[in-house]
């Protein structure tokens, strides 16, 4: 008999009970989060490209000691080797005829700025119409160094107006404020453009062997403008050092202003993290739920 009442009790109470709160559990309930489309993007990156070609320009007023000093040392380097200019280009002068004449056409091609610039802008299509937010972010650096690097090197070629080697007439021939093409040695702009572009890439992984490739590549057109007879060596050491810190900056500027995800893989590159779904568990007045956001 007794178990009779516990059956009939088991009943009352499972009537009572879901009747007034009934259980929902909601399985692989998820929510998506809204991603930017292509023309935000575009404008983030714009945003970036200004900001970054500001900040670069206007980073010397924020320089502290040992900028100064870094500044200091370059200036007594570059110094030190303008007193052997004229050694140094004929040398290389000299070895023009047993270079291959596709490695010099290479050298001169790669620093021209409608293919630098042509390189750079792919790189960064890529990344914002395949959704690439790594890549998307290495074509904003290399758009922006470029630009501050063409800049820079167009305003001093003009200022300074230093002539070329090919000229025969000495490392001391200068036409302040009236360059040319004839008295625009200094800086090497083919200089400046490549390894803009090869030190930006190169940043972006972090296996040596990539990077010694890249520098290799980097390293033809500044020789090329010493073969050719185009530059001095100071004019391309000194494009060298600038590229290089113009490119620190930009870097920079992205990593404290600007929100691009980074992650690497084995292979050393930065690419987004990709998404993850990150479950949480929901309990609402009637329902249970799981919640997953992506």
């Amino acid at each position: 008999m007794n178990k009779y009442w516990v059956l009939l009790l088991g009943i009352i109470i499972n009537t009572t009970v879901f009747s007034q709160d009934s259980l929902h559990v909601v399985q692989d309930s998820i929510v998506l989060n809204e991603k930017p489309n292509k023309w935000q993007n575009f404008k983030y990156d714009v945003n970036a490209i200004g900001g970054g070609f500001l900040y670069t320009l206007s980073n010397p007023i924020r320089w502290e000691r040992d900028d100064w000093t870094a500044v200091g040392a370059t200036a007594v380097g570059i110094s030190l080797m303008y007193l052997a200019d004229e050694e140094t280009s004929d040398f290389f002068r000299r070895q023009e005829d047993h270079i291959p004449q596709e490695v010099k056409d290479f050298g001169w091609l790669f620093g021209r700025p409608e293919a630098n610039y042509g390189l750079t802008a792919g790189v960064y299509l890529v990344g914002l119409f395949t959704d690439s937010e790594k890549v998307r972010e290495t074509g904003v650096l290399l758009i922006t160094s470029s630009a501050v690097g063409g800049l820079a090197q167009q305003t001093m070629k003009t200022v300074i107006g230093r002539g070329r080697p090919g000229l025969e007439k000495g490392h001391n021939q200068f036409r302040l404020f009236r360059g040319g093409h004839a008295y625009g040695s200094f800086p090497s702009g083919h200089t400046m453009l490549s390894t803009t572009t090869i030190y930006a890439l190169s940043k972006q992984f972090s296996n040596p062997w990539v990077k010694a490739g890249l520098y290799t590549v980097g390293a033809i057109t500044p020789v090329s403008r010493l073969w050719v007879g185009a530059h001095w060596l100071t004019d391309v050491t000194l494009s060298l050092v600038m590229s290089v810190a113009i490119v620190e900056c930009v870097d920079n500027y992205l990593k404290k202003n600007k929100n691009y995800t980074k992650t690497k893989d084995e292979f050393g590159f930065d690419f987004k993290e990709k998404n993850k779904i990150k479950w949480n568990l929901s309990v609402g007045a009637n329902q249970v739920g799981i919640i997953g956001t992506f």
